[in-house]
């Protein structure tokens, strides 16, 4: 903690994550539990990211941006794990502030630009389906481009406000923060000032940056429900569906529990129950992505046992 001399105030210069458990055997155990889900977790997304590159037929607009999903998922789950990890071991569980406050932008950031780019890949699904003939000429490689850079510019836009809101806010008292990492909640129930103002304005920014995406994520899958409906063959119509089912899944996994931890008040925060969801979000949802994609997509897994063949051969 340092000294304000104009205030005469002590300022809080770094803070104590507790992570889940003081014990240290507790700790091993959930370091190797944690380290196991994290390098799966790097490894199933760098393979997906992997075969799209190496696979010229999977250059296509629904598999550029399932390369760009994948690549925010690793980078997500690489903000706060790693440093999890480090904790777990160590005897020192503190976070300086200016520490805090990348992880939390940088964290907010990437959860933001998947909310928005969720969106664009259920336009992608609804071009794809109501529009098959045209998908390549209305999705360009230059609209899929300026899509994907718009919803990370709009994310970590979005989340600097975020951050600079909460973290401007005084900490001159207890820095101990029941998490594993520095999330927005948990954060702002330490600062030593009526944070009511503050609350409202992130309770708002996190209900439009939640309920808009997944509104208009429902309208394009009204039309695109209403478009399959249409068609007349049953066996066109599962394999329609089956194409949104790997999306629609990813969706629920990741809106679900973001929905609960981001849009309810702070006098509602309950540290123990708010960490676990955000483990589910956080690890295991970036975890299940790959293995949702791969198991139900044929081409992901002809390209990777093509690979896989190539590998043999040169072997």
């Amino acid at each position: 903690m340092w000294m304000s001399p104009s205030q005469n105030r002590t300022w809080v210069s770094e803070f104590i994550l507790l992570g889940f458990s003081s014990d240290t055997m507790t700790n091993r155990i959930l370091f190797s539990v944690f380290l196991l889900l994290y390098l799966s977790s790097v490894l199933g997304n760098g393979l997906i990211i992997t075969l799209i590159c190496l696979e010229r037929h999977l250059h296509t607009p629904m598999y550029f941006f399932l390369c760009i999903l994948s690549l925010l998922d690793m980078s997500y789950v690489t903000t706060t794990v790693p440093q999890m990890l480090v904790h777990l071991l160590a005897q020192s569980q503190t976070i300086s502030f200016a520490g805090c406050w990348l992880q939390m932008y940088m964290f907010s950031g990437l959860a933001l630009t998947e909310c928005f780019f969720l969106v664009v890949m259920a336009y992608d699904r609804y071009v794809a389906i109501c529009y098959p003939l045209r998908y390549t000429i209305i999705l360009n490689w230059g609209l899929c481009t300026q899509l994907s850079a718009g919803t990370w510019a709009c994310g970590f836009f979005v989340s600097f406000i975020h951050t600079f809101l909460t973290m401007r806010l005084p900490y001159c008292g207890p820095n101990r923060v029941n998490h594993y990492f520095c999330e927005g909640p948990s954060i702002l129930n330490l600062a030593c000032m009526d944070t009511h103002l503050i609350e409202m304005v992130g309770l708002f920014i996190s209900v439009f940056m939640l309920v808009a995406p997944l509104s208009l994520i429902v309208a394009s899958y009204i039309r695109i429900a209403q478009a399959i409906l249409k068609i007349k063959s049953m066996q066109a119509r599962c394999k329609a569906f089956s194409t949104c089912a790997s999306h629609l899944t990813v969706i629920t996994f990741f809106y679900a529990p973001a929905t609960y931890i981001y849009t309810k008040p702070i006098s509602r925060y309950s540290p123990e129950r708010d960490k676990q969801i955000s483990l589910f979000y956080n690890v295991f949802t970036v975890l299940l992505n790959p293995v949702v994609y791969s198991l139900r997509n044929k081409d992901i897994k002809g390209a990777f046992l093509k690979v896989m063949g190539k590998g043999r051969v040169a072997w």
